[in-house]
């Protein structure tokens, strides 16, 4: 089986998603810093810098994690990594991603993900996201994007606690006849 590459550079239209680098530590810190980003998830303190900091030495451990750049500014604007990846099933789960608040509630969020659903869709036919039971703002985001929940909540653990979480999935048959995402980016 061929290697699979969990760091490329993607470039979309208005934001590049390229590999973590420790040298990102201060950019992203400042694009995470903000409480109201992490308000609803349940690691709502990562907006502190030892709490953040454990977030992103573990983002760049993981050899799969991403820091999203704004082409215009070229300024870190958030992040996202793959995880768990399970070939014999062929899913992946796209998780952990933030995006400053600037830029939410227009299209960044969708061009990321097209970026990344479309090269995970190289080696697998679904694609997970983990949401916090409580973040209806994500879960928002999810469905508008095209997510289906599955039924049966799971739970991670994070920060030494056991939190619930919904997963939504998105295969790529869906991917690929969807308007939302055959649809020109921007």
């Amino acid at each position: 089986m061929p290697s699979i590459d969990l760091q490329p550079t993607l470039i979309g239209p208005r934001v590049i998603v390229r590999p973590i680098a420790p040298t990102d530590w201060p950019e992203m810190f400042a694009a995470a810093a903000d409480p109201a980003i992490w308000a609803l998830h349940p690691a709502s303190d990562r907006y502190t810098e030892p709490v953040f900091r454990a977030f992103f030495d573990n983002a760049l451990a993981s050899r799969s994690a991403f820091s999203f750049v704004d082409r215009q500014s070229g300024k870190i604007i958030g992040s996202s990594r793959y995880h768990a990846h399970n070939p014999a099933i062929s899913e992946i789960e796209i998780g952990w991603t933030f995006l400053a608040r600037p830029y939410w509630g227009g299209s960044y969020n969708l061009e990321v993900k097209r970026l990344m659903l479309g090269h995970a869709f190289q080696f697998v036919d679904t694609v997970l996201f983990w949401v916090g039971e409580t973040n209806w703002r994500s879960q928002r985001a999810m469905e508008k994007i095209g997510g289906v929940r599955r039924s049966e909540l799971q739970y991670r653990l994070l920060d030494g606690k056991s939190h619930p979480h919904v997963v939504y999935e998105i295969t790529k048959r869906d991917f690929q006849s969807s308007p939302i995402w055959t649809s020109s980016a921007g």
